[in-house]
């Protein structure tokens, strides 16, 4: 399992004192390329059917007028221009993009113009799943999905993602692993059960392998 703690900086913003990075990775570069190509194609199907339309309006036979058509058009083929400035917004955060275990929550770093970061903790986790395409496969990557409960306004599962990590079943378990054990933790702290509960105050200790 890669667990490359040399980039513990990336996280040191957000990062409690107390809390140990366990576990840091960054997404694989053309597996998160990837994740843009359903968007471009959707919008360059449009563009090109925004530039049929636009050979026919501006063809000798059309009488439509230029300070009507070209800006119809820009704005028409806005689908086309977002799945272009997607691609490239993609390639941008690549490099600001890391992900990383702690023995509290799991962490997203990401960001162009700024860095952005967000927090998923292990008890907010309600389902977790580890998916390993065929182009993951052939560059021995894979992609984390965890469920906290958020959805659309249709009620789709929004997940927050491990995109094209390195030995993704290895970091999978590793993570139901630790969620099982803070989760129990919390729920029935070790030092004191079950007569007395003041609550949550102990530390989780990573176990030696």
């Amino acid at each position: 399992m890669r667990t490359d703690l040399n980039l513990p900086a990336q996280f040191g913003a957000v990062k409690d004192d107390d809390e140990q990075l366990l576990w840091v990775g960054k997404p694989n570069f053309t597996v998160f390329m990837l994740t843009g190509v359903p968007f471009l194609i959707i919008g360059l199907l449009w563009g090109a059917f925004d530039f049929f339309f636009a050979t026919k309006m501006f063809s000798g036979d059309s009488n439509a007028p230029l300070f009507f058509a070209v800006p119809f058009l820009l704005l028409h083929s806005a689908p086309c221009w977002l799945g272009i400035a997607n691609m490239v917004r993609l390639f941008l955060v690549h490099g600001n993009t890391f992900y990383a275990v702690t023995t509290k929550r799991l962490m997203l770093r990401s960001g162009f113009w700024g860095t952005d970061f967000k927090t998923v903790d292990y008890d907010k986790i309600a389902d977790m799943e580890v998916n390993v395409g065929p182009v993951e496969n052939s560059l021995c990557v894979g992609t984390i999905r965890a469920f906290s409960g958020n959805t659309t306004s249709k009620g789709g599962r929004i997940y927050d993602s491990f995109i094209g990590i390195q030995q993704p079943y290895e970091v999978f378990k590793k993570i139901k692993g630790i969620s099982v054990d803070v989760k129990t933790d919390w729920n029935y702290p070790n030092a004191i059960r079950p007569e007395t509960n003041p609550g949550y105050g102990t530390k989780y200790e990573k176990k030696a392998e």
